[in-house]
């Protein structure tokens, strides 16, 4: 046990009795990060391949983000965003560009950036004197657990229990340009698309389809919205996920990894598309805060500065090889798919005890749609790290009796 850290069971039970049981947790602690490494209230440690499910992308605790924190902690850490701010107004310089957009709006995480997207979408045709308000979303998708953004979701489970849902949202299957066209009405005011699913099953499109999607918002005069949360900021060997098609959206959704663990998201738009939103028709009270966003221009400066999005698209195809040899060597694995740092491996079976397995030897992974493995390491993991985990579930898979080849 760390000195003056309370031992796994006192946190567990404390936390057991006094937060909402939302979170199906694991029995460790977590206490320590540096890096790719966490470390647990009994000195275990774990190499981390989930970074807060694609939030710490530098690693944990990254020495340029903990710095600029500090600093901006001794300096001011909240005002209105009556007022204008440094941190917030570089950032803003910054995202920019290196993006398509013209306007950022500035919020505290993934749904909070989706439902100002969604807002936008709907009032850019208000503003137009059009009465167009639905918008096309992909079976499978995830876009949030606020009304609007679960109501925007493609999945049954995240929506059960909360009915009556907003209205106004309409379903199509993923990959498929030729439903998404047939689901355009008059009404339609915009198509919302993950470039990759994520929560989904790490489902990779065909190299044509968001261009094919471009093409068919264009013909129609609707917003193209790119939920890029999970993919974005370097996740998939590109600034964002979206640059590997060649097309840009409309209207970009950010989170998770913008600022290494702080909370913050961010909704990009066109100038064009940004007018709509005037003075008074959105806000928040914490949006881009001068702390968070100090924290943020941090990780983008050292994501950029220490070439990790190139690291990331060599180390992706290398984890993407080794994952391979496991499904040569297993029946039970599937498939392997993903992009960059995002990788999904299906079984036949439940992933739960490979998670598990993993958990106890010192590997943190994921399991989504009942039997996907999700991989999603920070973007300074090693390639000796990438063969530890290669080891590992090698011998978890052998260990459950699973026909090899």
């Amino acid at each position: 046990m760390t000195p003056d850290i309370p031992d796994t069971p006192d946190i567990m039970a404390r936390a057991d009795a006094t937060i909402a049981a939302t979170y199906k947790r694991f029995p460790i602690a977590l206490v320590r990060g540096e890096g790719c490494t966490l470390t647990d209230a009994a000195g275990k440690t774990y190499t981390d391949f989930l970074a807060g499910i694609a939030v710490c992308n530098l690693g944990h605790c990254h020495p340029k983000v903990t710095a600029a924190v500090t600093e901006q902690a001794q300096t001011l850490l909240h005002v209105s965003n009556l007022y204008y701010t440094l941190p917030q107004t570089e950032l803003a310089g910054w995202l920019t560009e290196h993006s398509f957009a013209d306007r950022v709006f500035f919020c505290n995480s993934g749904a909070e950036a989706n439902e100002a997207a969604i807002k936008l979408a709907r009032r850019f045709f208000y503003e137009k004197g059009q009465d167009r308000y639905r918008i096309i979303a992909a079976e499978g998708s995830f876009h949030g657990r606020t009304m609007a953004t679960l109501s925007a979701t493609g999945q049954e489970k995240i929506r059960k229990g909360f009915h009556p849902l907003l209205k106004g949202f309409d379903f199509v299957p993923f990959n498929d340009a030729g439903a998404l066209r047939d689901a355009i009405g008059p009404d339609t005011c915009a198509v919302l698309l993950e470039p990759i699913q994520g929560e989904g099953g790490v489902r990779v499109p065909d190299p044509d389809y968001l261009a094919s999607v471009r093409r068919i918002c264009d013909e129609a005069g609707i917003l193209l919205i790119f939920d890029e949360i999970q993919t974005g900021i370097g996740r998939t060997g590109k600034l964002f996920a979206h640059e590997h098609f060649g097309i840009v959206p409309d209207i970009m959704t950010l989170a998770k990894a913008l600022a290494n663990g702080l909370p913050m998201g961010a909704m990009l738009a066109k100038e064009w598309a940004a007018s709509a939103f005037g003075l008074g028709a959105h806000a928040s009270t914490f949006g881009g805060t001068p702390i968070v966003s100090a924290a943020a221009l941090a990780t983008l400066t050292a994501l950029q500065g220490e070439n990790l999005i190139d690291g990331c698209r060599e180390k992706g195809a290398y984890f993407k090889e080794r994952l391979t040899w496991l499904k040569d060597r297993h029946d039970t694995v599937l498939d392997v798919r993903g992009m960059g740092l995002l990788m999904g491996m299906e079984l036949e079976t439940e992933g739960d005890t490979v998670v598990t397995a993993a958990m106890a030897e010192g590997f943190l992974i994921n399991c989504i749609q009942g039997r996907i493995l999700r991989f999603a390491p920070p973007l300074t993991i090693g390639k000796a790290q990438i063969d530890g985990l290669i080891d590992c579930l090698d011998g978890i898979l052998r260990s459950d009796r699973c026909l090899t080849k």
